[in-house]
């Protein structure tokens, strides 16, 4: 249920409730242990592709220190109805990988809301557009570019190794260890694919980071690899995705962007958010057709 209230007095601020409660009866069911923090802060930014909401919150005790992270809403339907600059106060729910905002009570107060600034659609690239070659180090610090996959289809993504939201990075992580187990139980399927985990935190994650972060997962890098560069590279790639991301202290605020590109270079699709499953993915991967000119300059490093 969602409760809007305006008061307009004449020649004075504006100021805007929307409450989202949900009724007891209206719950789903918990599917295992949640864990609920008061949260209250300032949104700094909406991202409707991705659905979440960034906000600059305070310290949410016993979880979180004070900083500015990107968050689900668990009713979606306020996302047509928040914007930057508005206060929050809500509910986190954390269960297990999973993480949302619920019972939300937002707060405008501006002279004008026209005034309020709208988030920007960032550019993307379209299926079957040529991805540009870009450059980067990997674990190892070996220097790695987009062009010597070529013969391969690729599975990129965007995290960083301090990223403290469960269905953020440790999500695409883990969902990059399924899949990658999935791909070994294919010969054939193994041999023509290859994922690549970007960090957008590159003062921090060194090949020596990652390389730690790769072993804790089980990665085989030989497939599997995990990559930085400098500020400039790496936001290079990840602007080329439509991916937002800014540094908040030790934290890195940023959206959720995960490719497929193709054995010739194209993407084949693109996903803004973390609803997506492993096995989605894989059989993307297998349904990909290799050309049979990729296939003759293919090969593995």
């Amino acid at each position: 249920m969602t409760l809007v209230d305006k008061i307009i007095p004449a020649r004075a601020v504006v100021i805007l409730t929307i409450v989202s409660t949900m009724l007891p009866a209206c719950r789903p069911r918990a599917t295992g242990p949640e864990q609920r923090y008061p949260v209250k802060g300032t949104v700094v930014s909406v991202d409707k592709r991705g659905s979440t909401v960034t906000i600059s919150h305070e310290a949410i005790p016993g979880y979180m220190e004070a900083m500015t992270m990107p968050f689900k809403l668990k009713d979606e339907r306020l996302l047509s109805d928040v914007a930057d600059g508005d206060r929050v106060q809500a509910t986190l729910v954390v269960a297990g990988l999973k993480s949302w905002l619920e019972d939300v009570v937002i707060t405008r107060e501006t002279v004008d809301p026209s005034d309020i600034r709208s988030s920007q659609a960032q550019a993307e690239p379209k299926p079957g557009d040529e991805v540009p070659d870009f450059k980067l180090v990997n674990q190892d610090g070996k220097r790695i570019s987009l062009h010597q996959y070529r013969g391969r289809a690729v599975l990129l993504t965007f995290i960083y190794t301090r990223c403290p939201l469960p269905d953020y990075c440790p999500l695409m992580t883990d969902n990059f260890s399924e899949i990658q187990k999935t791909l070994k139980s294919d010969a054939s399927l193994y041999e023509r694919t290859h994922l690549l985990s970007i960090s957008v935190d590159p003062e921090y994650d060194t090949p020596k980071v990652l390389r730690e972060y790769a072993a804790r997962h089980s990665a085989d890098t030989m497939q599997w690899e995990f990559a930085s560069g400098s500020k400039d590279e790496v936001k290079q790639v990840a602007t080329y995705f439509g991916m937002q991301y800014w540094r908040d202290s030790d934290q890195v605020v940023h959206s959720l962007r995960t490719a497929i590109i193709g054995a010739d270079g194209k993407l084949v699709k693109l996903y803004r958010g973390n609803e997506w499953k492993p096995e989605e993915i894989a059989a993307e991967l297998r349904n990909l057709k290799l050309p049979e000119e990729a296939r003759s300059n293919g090969g593995r490093r």
